[in-house]
């Protein structure tokens, strides 16, 4: 059974949500419970403290020094890294707060009276088909902690990894991102096996990104990326692509 843990200090609101979800649940025969609908942050923590895979509605603009949503969506994301985060607000141009702490939030919901109930419902169903897609077709994540932040990286997203300059750090890159992380190429080359392959002591490189080599110039290319090829990586590629390289 999924934890559905709610978190809003209006009681009338927090209560309309409630009934929502659990409302959907019941019609829908979910097989989720309500675990916990708190007024503030703590009582939240508590309640939650072993959960794994839960999903959480989260007000943004809790009324408490401490705590805002937001802080408390990132302790939530470092004790559950694989829940689902919903934030409730009152306002309509706060998504882009939690691209700001780096939060991946599932949906926004804006506190309207009319409308808060068929949207809660509304998500609470597009959550419910996302986690049957994901036990149907489950997908291969990478996992990483960028400074207080826990990240989950598809693995068929990386193009290649490559050593940064900072000692004992490495960076990730997909086509869009660049995250910069504590790790070893070569930890990596073991833990990922035959998908990547070592061109240099600098790149451990996707093999299935591999677009275009270079043998002269000691190059090659994966997503539009340039990526230094040495003379053992050139052995490891032929070796991994059965010599069509």
């Amino acid at each position: 059974m999924i934890g559905i843990y709610l978190c809003d200090d209006d009681e009338a609101v927090r209560h309309q949500i409630q009934t929502a979800l659990e409302w959907k649940i019941f019609v829908e025969d979910y097989d989720m419970k309500v675990m916990c609908s708190a007024a503030n942050a703590q009582e939240l923590l508590a309640a939650a403290k072993n959960e794994k895979q839960g999903i959480y509605f989260l007000d943004v603009e809790l009324k408490d020094r401490e705590w805002d949503g937001f802080r408390l969506g990132q302790e939530l994301r470092r004790r559950d890294p694989h829940g689902t985060l919903v934030y409730i607000t009152s306002y309509g141009d706060l998504a882009w707060r939690t691209f700001q702490y780096h939060l991946e939030a599932f949906d926004y919901i804006i506190k309207e009276p009319e409308q808060i109930g068929p949207s809660v419902s509304q998500c609470l169903g597009e959550i419910q088909m996302r986690l049957l897609a994901e036990r149907r077709d489950p997908v291969e994540m990478f996992t990483l902690r960028t400074g207080e932040t826990v990240r989950h990286v598809p693995l068929h997203e990386i193009l290649f990894f490559e050593t940064a300059s900072a000692p004992h750090h490495v960076l990730l890159h997909t086509s869009n991102s660049r995250m910069d992380f504590l790790g070893s190429l070569n930890e990596l080359e073991v833990q990922l096996g035959n998908r990547f392959i070592r061109t240099h002591r600098a790149y451990l490189v996707a093999a299935d990104k591999i677009e275009t080599v270079d043998l002269k110039r000691n190059k090659l290319w994966a997503g539009g990326h340039e990526c230094l090829l040495s003379r053992a990586g050139k052995a490891e590629l032929r070796r991994k692509t059965g010599g069509s390289q």
